[in-house]
């Protein structure tokens, strides 16, 4: 079934879809990769003559984000192939994964693999979030970076993206293909090598980074050899996720679900059912932290409109509309307070590399 990832770009932008990206405006400072896929990472940095695993120094199984991405820019430097990340995707093993892989061979379904995904990435790298977002006849597998945009490669994305095809194929078997990928970015090298590779059409420019299966296909159910172990392996991530997040704020667990939500539909109800916290427990949380509902609300809005002003050509009123503000003389007073400037001129200025 051969779908156009412009029209599922397109379907994005319906009600009740979830908007585009949303970076916060820093870098990656405090995100951490585990060590399973920094070497992924190291290893076709090697292959592509700019990196070895050698430079990887993880403490606790982890590295920063920005080790790692100083491996993707020795990668990347003059003369590289710039299909590295395509080819890191596909070449993808469920090691990388640690945990993660193991569940996703695990799974009885497409379906069932995605919402591990979904749960478990952080577990893999937190630079980045796994949103699946069901539909009646196709469905999408949505992946957000959480770092600032200039801090990210498009290779870097590229690799999410394939690693994510390749393990579907670990489930569904080597020929499976999903019905179209999009990405924000442009194409950056050889067109039909992503086609090649993905197997599939591919869209540039697009509202979000993200495959497009129908959703029949997620829900066929196949054997899995060993549910207990499956269930074993479960727990186990649920242990390594409570210890990963352990460490990180109220506030910035709302930020981070923030950053994946739909600004115009979001209520504290949504975010207190997410983060299992009573309406008390999250109001003397937020002020233990020095913040409140309505300050990271309004914090996640400059985010996602700042983002959409750089990344995308929506008009002012759809980007009012897309952060939960009523138009785009709404837009105009809130961007001017937390920029110091109008939409307009700030997209002008960004395009201009004055920002």
């Amino acid at each position: 079934m051969n779908v156009s990832p412009t029209r599922a770009a397109a379907d994005a932008a319906s009600p009740g879809a979830l908007p585009a990206t949303t970076p916060p405006t820093s870098g990656g400072s405090g995100v951490s990769v585990s060590l399973g896929y920094a070497l992924a990472v190291a290893g076709a940095a090697a292959g592509a003559g700019g990196g070895d695993p050698a430079l990887l120094d993880a403490a606790g199984g982890r590295l920063s984000f920005e080790q790692v991405r100083g491996v993707w820019d020795l990668a990347l430097g003059e003369g590289a192939d710039p299909g590295v990340g395509l080819r890191m995707g596909a070449d993808l093993r469920p090691a990388a994964l640690e945990v993660l892989g193991h569940l996703v061979l695990g799974s009885v379904s497409l379906g069932e693999a995605a919402e591990a995904a979904e749960r478990y990435h952080r577990l893999v790298s937190e630079a980045g979030e796994i949103a699946l977002v069901r539909g009646a006849a196709l469905s999408r597998l949505v992946y957000r970076p959480v770092v600032a945009p200039q801090s990210m490669h498009p290779q870097q994305v590229e690799a999410v993206v394939a690693g994510m095809v390749s393990a579907a194929r670990w489930l569904a078997g080597p020929g499976w293909a999903p019905a179209g990928v999009s990405f924000t970015h442009t194409c950056g090298g050889d067109e039909p090598l992503y086609v090649r590779v993905l197997g599939c059409p591919v869209a540039f420019g697009a509202p979000e980074n993200a495959l497009i299966v129908p959703t029949a296909e997620l829900d066929r159910r196949r054997a899995v050899p060993d549910p207990g172990l499956t269930a074993l392996q479960r727990r186990y991530a649920d242990g390594l996720l409570a210890d990963l997040i352990g460490a990180v704020t109220v506030a910035d667990q709302v930020r981070r679900w923030l950053a994946a939500a739909p600004l115009d539909q979001v209520t504290p109800a949504d975010v207190r059912a997410a983060l299992c916290l009573g309406e008390r427990a999250l109001r003397r949380a937020l002020r233990e932290d020095g913040t409140s509902w309505r300050a990271l609300l309004d914090e996640a809005r400059h985010a996602r409109a700042r983002h959409l002003l750089e990344s995308t050509d929506l008009t002012t009123d759809r980007i009012a509309r897309a952060v939960g503000l009523s138009g785009a003389a709404a837009l105009g007073h809130a961007f001017t307070r937390w920029q110091g400037t109008s939409p307009g001129a700030y997209r002008r200025s960004w395009r201009a590399g004055g920002v």
